[in-house]
């Protein structure tokens, strides 16, 4: 079956954030793509609603059996069932981590640029932040560790890593990530691996995904690994995601520290989520041969036709990142609102002024379409 990412979807009006915020602009900022959902995923929807009863719910025996199938296949590990932890969502997770292994007063360690709730869940376990800047060395994007040894306290006690890196786009080698393990582990930090973009991945021929789930046993210990559907088939609303955590009193840790502030994962979300892992496969592989060829449009157009524009391709998501320094300008994102009515994610928010994020996924007319009132406002 060949599916169709080219066709415009109606999105305003629909109560979605990315559309329906700021109505009067044109977006591409929120990190969710203007394509219907995989016709597996509707139908599996479709039969759970036909069922007619929508009463608490819990992981069924076919998600845990897609969850720990997905595992083994994409991922390349086999997973005990009670490793996983089920979770209404990334975000939660981030901010549980935090909870569970910092006392007020301690501290929470990431690099910047990324996802901003990374830069705020210290906040609800009453600890510090410690960031430290990626570098761009021998053309990529990278881990200072000389500048990360001089960061990290006694007081430290969890690391949060984004991989594939948003919205620096990079995807972490082997070596890289055994590295930051190893940090870690002597520094005595719980490392909390985000991969939420790991099927996104543009060409894993060149930039194959390594998973946390693969580093050595010994370096697993300290672990929480994050993974969820939601990016890659565009559900992100049905607020699905699950954590794997091999050592058991990391687990418990993680597990107690829930308490009575997490929602209840929806009936929805759950088979939303097996119907993504079971049948999702081709719709994937399509949706990245798609996003790939997105990408390379996108930093073609950058470089030829907007000059005071920096970007770096990218090796994983639909997240483009700019560097708009050269304008001179505070804001950039502001500046293209008011000068071209985009509403673009402004890179002060990722720890980063001075840059923007914008979200190719979506029909590349319409991609096509920003990128020309970017030119047009320069």
């Amino acid at each position: 079956m060949t599916f169709d990412f080219d066709t415009p979807i109606a999105r305003q009006g629909t109560g979605c954030i990315k559309f329906d915020r700021r109505p009067e602009l044109d977006p591409y900022w929120v990190a969710d793509m203007d394509f219907a959902s995989p016709p597996a995923i509707l139908e599996g929807i479709h039969r759970r609603v036909d069922h007619g009863i929508f009463g608490y719910a819990q992981a069924h025996e076919g998600l845990n059996e897609a969850v720990l199938e997905y595992l083994e296949r994409r991922i390349g590990v086999k997973v005990p069932l009670a490793q996983v932890v089920h979770l209404g969502g990334l975000v939660p997770a981030l901010s549980l981590a935090a909870r569970a292994f910092c006392q007020r007063g301690e501290a929470v360690m990431t690099c910047t640029p990324v996802y901003p709730p990374f830069l705020g869940v210290h906040k609800d376990a009453g600890a510090e932040l410690i960031t430290v800047d990626h570098v761009f060395q021998d053309g990529r994007w990278t881990f200072d560790w000389a500048a990360m040894e001089r960061a990290v306290t006694p007081q430290t006690k969890v690391f949060l890593l984004c991989n594939p890196q948003n919205p620096l786009g990079r995807v972490f080698s082997r070596y890289e990530l055994e590295k930051l393990a190893t940090f870690c582990e002597e520094n005595d930090l719980i490392l909390v691996s985000d991969e939420i973009h790991c099927d996104l991945v543009l060409d894993e021929a060149a930039t194959p995904h390594v998973s946390a789930l693969k580093l050595p046993e010994e370096l697993q210990k300290r672990t929480i690994t994050l993974l969820a559907p939601s990016k890659t088939w565009n559900i992100a609303g049905l607020g699905y995601a699950f954590a794997v955590i091999p050592d058991d009193s990391v687990r418990r840790r993680f597990n107690a520290a829930k308490g009575h502030t997490l929602t209840e994962i929806s009936a929805l979300s759950y088979h939303a989520a097996e119907a993504a892992y079971r049948h999702g496969e081709p719709w994937r592989q399509q949706l990245v041969a798609y996003l790939r060829q997105n990408r390379d449009t996108l930093v073609e157009f950058i470089r030829d036709r907007c000059p005071g524009l920096i970007i770096h391709p990218g090796e994983a998501t639909y997240l483009a990142w700019i560097d708009a320094r050269p304008l001179g300008h505070d804001n950039p994102a502001l500046h293209f609102e008011k000068n071209a009515g985009l509403f673009l994610s402004d890179g002060a928010f990722f720890q980063w002024p001075g840059w923007f994020r914008f979200n190719f996924g979506c029909p590349r007319a319409r991609m096509l379409e920003g990128l020309e009132k970017i030119a047009a406002a320069l």
